[in-house]
C-alpha cells in the first residue's frame, strides 16, 4: 500500500531523532504513570491526577508511601506540597519555612493536622532550632529547607528512638558535616535516586536510619 511507502521513512526519521521515544514515554510507562509530564509543565509537585507530591525522587516516594503509618508524627524543614502528602497520611505535621510568601500561600490548604510556623532565616538561629522545643517526639524528620547542617545537628534529640531522617538532595557535597554527623551519631544510609516531579534532572533522596528504625529497614 502506498502508505507503508511513506510510513516506513517517517518512522525511521522519528527514531533517529528520538522522537519516537519520547512519544511512547508521553503514552505509557513510569514517567506517565507518576505524573511527571504534568508536573513538569505546571511547575508544582503532583501526580497524574493533580494530587500532591513531595519533592523527593519518585523511588523515595514510592519507598515511603508503603513504610509509613496513620499514627506517626513528622516534622519537616521545608513547607510545599509534600506537607499535603504527609498530612493525608500521618497523625501530625509540624513544619518550619523560611519564606513568608510560600508560607502564606501554603498555610491556606494545610489541613488541621499539620501546624505550619514562618520562621525568620538565620543560618544556626531560630529557624533550625525550631526542632528544639520537641524530645523524643518525631517519627520522620525531613529535611528539605535551608541551613540543613544546623537542621541535622538540632534534629536528634526530636526524633524517636526508632526515628529516621529523610534528606532530600543527599548527594551535594555542601551537605557533607551533615552526614558525617549523623553516621557518628549510629545513622546508616539508604540513597534513592531517580527522577523528581518538576525537574529534568536525576537527584537523590537518603534516609539515614538507625539499626532499630519505624519503617522496618
Amino acid at each position: 500500500m502506498k502508505t507503508d511507502i511513506f510510513k516506513k521513512p517517517i518512522v525511521s526519521l522519528l527514531k533517529k531523532l528520538d522522537l519516537l521515544s519520547l512519544y511512547s514515554l508521553k503514552r505509557i510507562g513510569p514517567l506517565k504513570d507518576d505524573g511527571w509530564f504534568r508536573s513538569y509543565r505546571e511547575g508544582i509537585c503532583v501526580d497524574l491526577e493533580g494530587n500532591p507530591l513531595p519533592w523527593m525522587t519518585y523511588p523515595a516516594i514510592e519507598f515511603l508511601k508503603k513504610r509509613i503509618r496513620r499514627d506517626m508524627t513528622v516534622f519537616e524543614y521545608g513547607c510545599g506540597n509534600s506537607t499535603l502528602w504527609w498530612a493525608s497520611r500521618v497523625k501530625e505535621v509540624i513544619s518550619a519555612e523560611h519564606d513568608r510568601d510560600w508560607f502564606e500561600k501554603i498555610w491556606i490548604k494545610v489541613p488541621r493536622n499539620v501546624s505550619l510556623f514562618h520562621i525568620d532565616l538565620e543560618y544556626g538561629g531560630a529557624y533550625s532550632k525550631k526542632i528544639k522545643e520537641y524530645k523524643d517526639k518525631f517519627d520522620i524528620v525531613v529535611i528539605d529547607g535551608r541551613d540543613r547542617v544546623n537542621c541535622v545537628v538540632n534534629s536528634c534529640e526530636a526524633l524517636k528512638a526508632d526515628g529516621v531522617i529523610i534528606f532530600d538532595n543527599s548527594d551535594r557535597a555542601e551537605y557533607e558535616n551533615a552526614y558525617r554527623f549523623l553516621f557518628d551519631h549510629g545513622f546508616r544510609k539508604i540513597e534513592f535516586v531517580g527522577f523528581a516531579p518538576v525537574e529534568n534532572i536525576k537527584a537523590e533522596t537518603g534516609v539515614f536510619f538507625r539499626k532499630i528504625n519505624c519503617i522496618g529497614i
